[in-house]
């Protein structure tokens, strides 16, 4: 490569690169703990997976309480089930029935068939979905919008766009070294070299991951706001239905039918449409059911599934059955091929999140979004190292400095004010949205601005991951202490969602520990 390229590589690769620093990191570390969002809300609420499952749930029970509370004739309701939660997800809609006093009441939730009750968006919300949610920014959402465009969302979008500029310039930067450099890493050495090495190396390793990252990031942020929004406005005049039927035919719900205001004559059994459904598909998997105007005489239950992801992949199955006429209709088989939309989505969304594995899959992708932290951090380290020279104008050195020192404060102190939420919540599991929202958001700039305020990068590295360490280690023993859990009780048990979390808070806090005490030599 020639020096006139090289140059531009870096200056790109280094401009791309600081500029979304920060918001980069706060994806990569919320996004690593996202990836097990079910289990850290089990174990934040002590609700163990259990067995539970479409074909176990008691749906009478779960509709009786859903009618005390709401008045369900006429609604339209969706329940939602997960293979890494008991909870289930439910949905309800306006209703049609203008004579009910909650017709326009709505709901979105969840039932936990164990304790028999339900809970709104906000009762239900754990520190899984709120770091789920952190990782593409969906809390900066209130802040407003731009072009009709939630501004979280545009900006995680446009920064997972910029991420693409970052790694490919990153590559091509070490492309000539890159088979040298993936076997390079001096752990022993002085301090500088470590940074330099931790950030070739985990940068070359981990790329691959890095990259579907940034794609399937763009996709999932971009396509709907920026993509689909223009090609609605170009092609088909803005008309949103028209565009939804032409590319996404597979949303179809059926033939229409009209509220009728009739009520049935027989009630509803659940049940009886899933044995329907399981003896035509006797391996299938039902992860949705939707009771469409309920209790009236043209009310329709979609089951909806995939089959087993050793038949196929990429699979989507569904049904409706017209309560009143008796008809089923077939609106997807599982078994064939779902179309390119379909494919193309789910492929996607399975790749971003590692659901096509089991744990040890999302283990390999939490590790691989910790690397693309430490991957940041370095990078961030050795821009400043390169230009802290006396060459550079003292007003340059002190800006650069200061820009440094503001992020590594921002970023590292992510680690403590995490674990230390952790035991927030579990000393108060049902403090639920707003709870987690003040004392994360406050704790995290509260830990920033006393770490800014040092001006010490070298201090700031050492305190967040000496107290990031202390306080992870008090997880597991705060979950015992409220719950009485402990380890050999959880595996007894088989609780193996609540355990993950146990462990997983004992073996990271000793790297942690560990690396602590390899900054302090290493100065």
């Amino acid at each position: 490569m020639n020096v006139k390229n090289y140059n531009r590589y870096f200056h790109l690769h280094t401009i791309s690169g600081i500029v979304i620093t920060v918001i980069l990191y706060i994806f990569f570390f919320a996004g690593s703990f996202a990836f097990f969002k079910n289990e850290i809300n089990s174990w934040q609420t002590n609700t163990p997976k259990k067995k539970y499952e479409a074909t176990t749930l008691n749906y009478t029970v779960l509709l009786d309480s859903l009618e005390q509370n709401y008045g369900l004739y006429g609604r339209d309701i969706s329940l939602r089930f997960s293979e890494k939660t008991r909870k289930v997800g439910v949905s309800i809609s306006t209703s049609k029935d203008s004579l009910n006093s909650k017709a326009q009441e709505r709901s979105f939730g969840s039932f936990d068939p164990e304790t028999l009750q339900t809970q709104d968006y906000n009762q239900g919300y754990g520190l899984g979905e709120f770091l789920y949610r952190l990782h593409f920014f969906a809390q900066v959402n209130s802040l407003g919008t731009v072009f009709g465009w939630p501004i979280g969302y545009a900006i995680a979008g446009f920064v997972s766009f910029f991420f693409l500029f970052a790694l490919i310039t990153g590559l091509l930067l070490h492309w000539n070294k890159i088979v040298s450099n993936f076997y390079v890493f001096r752990p022993w050495e002085k301090l500088k070299t470590v940074w330099t090495d931790l950030h070739t190396a985990l940068g070359v390793i981990s790329f691959p991951f890095q990259l579907v990252f940034a794609i399937t990031g763009s996709y999932f942020l971009l396509n709907y706001y920026l993509v689909s929004n223009s090609v609605t406005l170009l092609k088909y005049q803005n008309d949103s239905e028209q565009f939804s039927e032409a590319m996404y035919p597979s949303r179809a719900e059926g033939k229409t039918m009209e509220f009728s205001a009739v009520p049935l004559a027989q009630p509803l059994a659940v049940q009886s449409y899933i044995d329907q459904t399981l003896s035509r598909w006797p391996d299938f998997i039902i992860t949705s059911i939707q009771l469409k105007a309920y209790g009236d005489q043209s009310m329709r239950v979609v089951i909806g599934g995939k089959a087993p992801g050793a038949v196929n992949f990429n699979s989507k199955g569904s049904l409706i059955y017209y309560v009143d006429s008796k008809e089923v209709e077939e609106l997807y088989n599982p078994y064939e091929n779902p179309g390119y939309n379909y494919t193309f989505s789910n492929l996607m969304y399975e790749l971003h999140f590692g659901s096509f594995g089991g744990y040890a899959t999302r283990i390999v992708y939490f590790l691989v979004g910790i690397a693309g932290c430490v991957v940041i951090i370095s990078g961030v380290l050795i821009w400043l190292v390169a230009r802290d020279k006396k060459a550079i104008p003292e007003r340059k050195r002190k800006f650069n400095f200061w820009l440094a020192n503001c992020y590594l404060a921002i970023c590292l102190s992510m680690y403590p004010i995490t674990a230390l939420t952790f035991i927030a919540v579990k000393l108060n599991p049902d403090g639920g949205r707003n709870f987690i929202y003040a004392f994360y958001f406050w704790g995290w700039l509260a830990m920033s601005l006393l770490l800014i305020w040092r001006r010490n990068i070298y201090q700031t590295n050492r305190y967040c991951l000496l107290a990031g360490s202390i306080i992870g280690f008090m997880v597991p023993v705060t979950n015992y202490v409220v719950t009485g859990n402990w380890f050999w009780v959880t595996w007894k048990n088989q609780y193996y969602d609540i355990l993950l979390i146990d462990l997983f808070w004992i073996i990271v806090p000793c790297i942690t520990l560990f690396a602590w005490n390899k900054i302090g030599k290493g100065k």
